[in-house]
């Protein structure tokens, strides 16, 4: 069969089965995809869009050669051309073929920033994981450049797309029956920080370690800081806040339609676990204040959580009712035995889609999120509107953790003027919006994207 009659039958069979008129759309077209970082979530993200669209994965970009190895031969067994992608070592190669339409950007954080600026230079809409970037000008840079070269930009905060959540904010939040809400609490339980101390050694022959730090400030390698354990490390992100309350905040921002939060209070520290050679905090609280609303965040990574059925969540209070929401469920209770209350946990699609049986490290209960969030994405590259979780909002939620970071370490609260993009009359805050980059990498500005 010729490839345009493939195109052709393969759309005509998508509307008898009544795939969403953006899927015929792309098969009309066969967008091209490419990946740069192919570890966990890298193929999570993959897999999933491959799922729900008719795509074609052109390339993949990864600096561990072992790792993209073994995506291309992953990606070659579940996409339907069975085509092997071509590999890259270097993300600049990838786009200079001018091959692809779409790009997903799957790396450690200090990596998003150049390649997502780079991608929307080429013309390319973009899928980038959270937290959009390390420090708060990256995250100026990256929204300049989508509306500069009109891209779709797509952050992976898929708690926006999460079926449960979505009906969670319908039916409690925006029919009023929490009533006024005046406090949220956010918060992680999980004891996630790296507790190991292993020696620093050389790197491993297939990574190529001075390609993977980058931007980033050269440590000793260290096999905590390859795969996924880079986020034991300040100098890749910005520790738990960066990690896992930007998607608490994010999610109660999306909930309860709120922008950027006034002020941003935080303290914390290395205060148990003194002997790993993770340096980000294991305890730290950050309350971020909005107009009439308080949001408050505490993770710690030892002991038990308060509630065992919600050890990452969001819990709202209002006058009328409590509502608790997490990844795996939401908890609506009304005060006072007036109303019913209401229950309902994460809805799992391993009917629909069986490859989530079997896929290796794939978070089962968040497959279903990151479809819909493809799908959402998806369309908007048709419709050319603001994806849900638009660069804008990537761009808030992350610059809040941000500024909970810098408030920790220089002990006071700091009052954001969200027009100017910087912190009201302190001199010593904004001259940390921006980190340094190691040579030979150049910081982007937002001016000259």
């Amino acid at each position: 069969m010729h490839r345009r009659d493939f195109i052709k039958h393969g759309a005509a069979a998508l509307a008898v089965a009544g795939v969403p008129a953006y899927a015929q759309q792309l098969a009309d077209t066969r967008k091209r995809v490419g990946l740069i970082g192919t570890g966990w979530y890298g193929k999570s993200d993959l897999l999933r869009m491959v799922q729900v669209a008719p795509v074609e994965v052109v390339s993949l970009c990864d600096v561990d050669q072992h790792m993209l190895a073994d995506a291309a031969d992953l990606v070659a067994t579940r996409q339907a051309s069975k085509k092997k992608p071509r590999t890259y070592a270097d993300y600049r190669e990838m786009l200079k073929a001018r091959d692809l339409d779409i790009v997903l950007i799957d790396t450690p954080d200090h990596w998003h920033a150049l390649p997502m600026i780079e991608a929307a230079r080429s013309g390319l809409d973009v899928w980038v994981q959270k937290p959009v970037s390390v420090d708060i000008v990256e995250g100026q840079a990256m929204l300049a450049a989508a509306r500069k070269y009109k891209r779709v930009v797509q952050v992976g905060m898929q708690r926006r797309s999460t079926p449960h959540l979505v009906r969670a904010r319908d039916r409690v939040i925006r029919e009023g029956s929490l009533g006024t809400i005046g406090l949220v609490e956010i918060y992680c339980y999980y004891h996630m920080r790296a507790r190991e101390n292993p020696p620093d050694s050389a790197p491993p022959a297939y990574l190529d370690y001075e390609m993977w730090t980058g931007p980033a400030p050269m440590r000793p390698y260290n096999k905590l800081v390859h795969p996924r354990s880079w986020r034991a490390f300040m100098e890749y992100g910005n520790g738990i806040v960066g990690d896992m309350c930007v998607h608490m905040l994010d999610m109660v921002r999306w909930m309860m339609d709120l922008g950027m939060p006034s002020r941003v209070s935080s303290a914390g520290g290395i205060l148990v676990d003194k002997a790993s050679k993770a340096n980000i905090t294991d305890s730290q609280t950050a309350t971020f204040d909005f107009p009439n609303l308080q949001v408050v965040w505490i993770h710690r990574t030892y002991g038990d959580a308060p509630d065992p059925k919600y050890p990452w969540g969001a819990t709202f209070y209002g006058d009328k009712g409590t509502l608790k929401a997490s990844v795996m469920g939401y908890d609506f209770v009304p005060s006072g035995g007036n109303g019913q209350p209401i229950h309902e946990e994460v809805t799992y699609e391993l009917d629909k889609f069986p490859e989530d049986r079997t896929e290796k490290e794939l978070e089962t209960h968040v497959a279903p999120a990151i479809r819909a969030h493809m799908k959402n994405f998806l369309e908007c590259i048709e419709s050319r509107q603001k994806p849900v979780a638009d660069i804008e909002q990537g761009y808030m939620s992350a610059t809040a953790c941000i500024l909970a970071n810098l408030s920790m370490g220089l002990g006071r609260s700091l009052r954001w003027d969200h027009a100017t993009g910087t912190v009201v009359g302190d001199a010593e805050a904004n001259r940390l919006l921006r980190r340094p980059y190691r040579a030979p990498w150049t910081h982007p500005d937002p001016k000259t994207v």
